[in-house]
């Protein structure tokens, strides 16, 4: 593989840490279910040099997607979904309670993947995972709602570490503690909405009663594109590896000559 350029640091990271769970004897076979948007073209730097390094990658995307397309470093298997490009552009998220239907999981079943890599945030991948018994490595920036935070046991107090959306940093005065913390009583509710049709979808699929932190619980490696530098310090679990603030595509700044 080639060099890493300096100041891709966080992707070297990110590299060495899936390369551990593949194993380094042989080319591994990773499953790969990732979210669409920016969350596609941070995940994709980091398969190209997991291609490079000889590891067989399977992409598994909608026919219909923003970002997500073929590539040369991995191969995309597609499963049909009943809305257009229009249906797509008006609703993101409209493809998820379909993602499961009958048939719509090709021959995964018959390959024998080392691990399936996956942003969390819309937990299709967590069910896949769960369905073919392989360990899953998450990649993300984050859950708004703080359900991470439940899954991977770190301490959270309100006092301390604060909350999406009210700005605060992790030195608060009195009356933001009280806003922090009505913020956290509202993230229950907030939980609650957004996951209880996924946790429906995985018992049927699964056949079994399961919710969406049960699945959370069983990541093997948590991924978080995060850095103190930009946010905060925090105390995390052994298998929670900060890997820098890697949010878009790398792209290189123009050279500009000096007069």
């Amino acid at each position: 593989m080639a060099p890493v350029p300096a100041s891709h640091p966080q992707v070297a990271v990110t590299l060495v840490l899936l390369l551990s769970v593949l194993g380094l004897a042989a080319g591994g076979k990773l499953l790969v279910v990732p979210v669409d948007g920016s969350h596609w073209l941070s995940m994709r730097e980091v398969l190209d040099g997991l291609s490079e390094k000889g590891h067989e990658i399977v992409v598994v995307a909608p026919e219909v997607s923003l970002y997500i397309k073929p590539r040369k470093s991995f191969v995309m298997k597609m499963y049909p979904v009943p809305f257009t490009q229009e249906d797509m552009d008006e609703n993101f998220h409209a493809f998820s309670q379909e993602a499961f239907q009958e048939g719509s999981f090709l021959d995964l079943e018959e390959s024998k993947y080392d691990a399936l890599f996956t942003d969390p945030v819309i937990p299709c991948g967590q069910i896949l995972a769960e369905h073919l018994s392989v360990p899953s490595v998450y990649f993300l920036r984050g859950i708004p709602c703080g359900i991470d935070f439940e899954a991977t046991q770190c301490p959270n107090p309100p006092s301390y570490v604060p909350r999406v959306f009210t700005e605060h940093t992790d030195r608060m005065n009195f009356l933001q503690r009280v806003k922090n913390l009505v913020f956290d009583v509202q993230n229950f509710f907030l939980c609650d909405f957004m996951y209880q049709p996924y946790s429906k979808l995985a018992s049927e699929f699964l056949q079994r009663d399961v919710t969406v932190l049960d699945l959370l619980r069983k990541a093997s490696i948590w991924l978080l594109r995060l850095d103190f530098v930009l946010d905060y310090p925090r105390p995390l679990m052994p298998n929670i590896i900060l890997i820098g603030g890697v949010n878009c595509a790398h792209k290189e700044l123009p050279q500009v000559g000096h007069a």
